[in-house]
């Protein structure tokens, strides 16, 4: 019998194909078919490069075998295994007796010595709808023609966001609030390979840009040597656009009317937070729990949605935009905010309907997490177990870039 072994996994539920594992990693073990992104376990050293970079936590996942999965089993996955039950030969099993009780049998020291780099796995909340995953694939991606592509930041800014409108002319794509779509920018890279899709977040709710038209909205930052963002922001009204997905299975909204959304995001993080404001404001009473937001840029003239979020009622969303580059004194964070409102953050918090969204750039994580931090000491409370509480009751949720 062979020894077991720990195989790292990715889970195709949660991972959104946006490669970044692909590319980072330094030894080529990590490799994609149309349907899945999958790990090589003859090349995998577990150097761990490819944790941290993953925004999802999908490459986070462990399994201990005799046997490892093969590339073609992997790619035929639709969700991931679960924990097989083990055998141990009479030798690891004599060792295991020696060691007594309250040592950890090797299975189970395997799987506790996984890191958990990406924060550990997330999980949707009880309520969330059940999601589609990956119904167009990059062998078939579905075609999608623009119905929209406006400027959504001021036209002074030297940040150019757009608000796009695809329209799938009947093909079924069925999206969720919170999930991402994959674009396929047209020609090759330096390589002379097709590029690779681009994830964008979904900013219009399940039933659409406009409602029970089921056309899906993007937030879409014009990025200098973007490829895609370039190809994105230069479309016209009637243009076609090959989209795969969509993908997403954990940064899903609750349904029950009680729910409390606690939503922090910077410039294009807000895509999700528009969605789950918009589905909101169509299908929950307004004596519904108010929603939160800290938003962050630099300037009001460069926060995407700055004109149509300030018409939201407050009854509906507490808003609180925070600019860091105003020129009128120090520069402010959506961290400093959120300490700022220190009792409203601590009551949701302590709130078992509130459910928090963080959603940006990677940058924004470790000052968000400080902030976390003081409020929970201050309540009493250790913040990383109540994280750890929050994650695996499917109410903390993370997607950074």
């Amino acid at each position: 019998m062979n020894s077991p072994l720990k195989q790292h996994l990715i889970d195709p539920e949660i991972c959104i194909r946006c490669y970044t594992c692909e590319m980072t990693c330094p030894i080529e073990a990590i490799e994609h078919d149309d349907n899945n992104v999958v790990v090589n376990a003859d090349k995998c050293n577990h150097c761990m490069d490819c944790i941290p970079v993953c925004p999802t936590g999908s490459i986070d996942e462990w399994r201990v075998v005799n046997t490892p999965y093969s590339l073609e089993e992997q790619f035929e996955w639709l969700e991931l295994p679960e924990q097989e039950d083990i055998a141990l030969s009479n030798t690891e099993a004599a060792s295991e007796d020696s060691t007594g009780a309250d040592e950890l049998d090797p299975v189970a020291a395997l799987l506790a010595e996984a890191h958990k780099g990406a924060g550990g796995a997330s999980r949707a909340p009880d309520t969330a709808a059940k999601p589609t995953i990956n119904l167009h694939n990059l062998g078939a991606p579905a075609t999608a023609v623009v119905q929209g592509n406006y400027r959504i930041t001021d036209e002074q800014s030297d940040s150019d966001v757009r608000h796009i409108v695809l329209d799938f002319q009947g093909t079924p794509f069925p999206v969720l609030e919170g999930q991402s779509v994959g674009i396929l920018a047209p020609g090759v890279d330096a390589a002379g390979k097709a590029h690779l899709p681009r994830l964008y977040s979904v900013s219009s709710p399940k039933d659409g840009e406009r409602a029970g038209y089921h056309n899906v909205s993007l937030t879409v930052k014009r990025e200098e040597a973007g490829v895609c963002s370039n190809y994105l922001c230069d479309l016209n009204i009637g243009d076609e656009v090959n989209v795969t997905g969509p993908f997403g299975a954990t940064f899903l909204m609750p349904t029950h009317e009680q729910a409390r959304l606690l939503m922090i995001c910077t410039g294009t993080g807000a895509a999700p937070m528009r969605a789950f404001t918009m589905a909101r404001q169509r299908t929950v009473a307004a004596t519904a729990p108010t929603m939160v937001m800290f938003f962050g840029a630099r300037t009001p003239d460069s926060l995407p949605y700055f004109g149509p979020l300030n018409k939201v009622p407050d009854n509906i969303l507490d808003k609180h935009l925070v600019f860091s580059r105003t020129g009128a004194g120090e520069k402010e964070y959506v961290q400093h905010r959120m300490r700022q409102q220190h009792a409203l953050v601590a009551d949701m918090l302590q709130d078992p309907n509130t459910y928090v969204y963080i959603c940006g750039l990677k940058a924004m994580e470790a000052g968000v997490e400080e902030a976390f931090t003081a409020i929970s000491d201050s309540m009493g409370q250790s913040w990383p177990s109540l994280r750890d509480t929050l994650r695996e009751e499917g109410r903390y949720h993370v997607e950074t870039y």
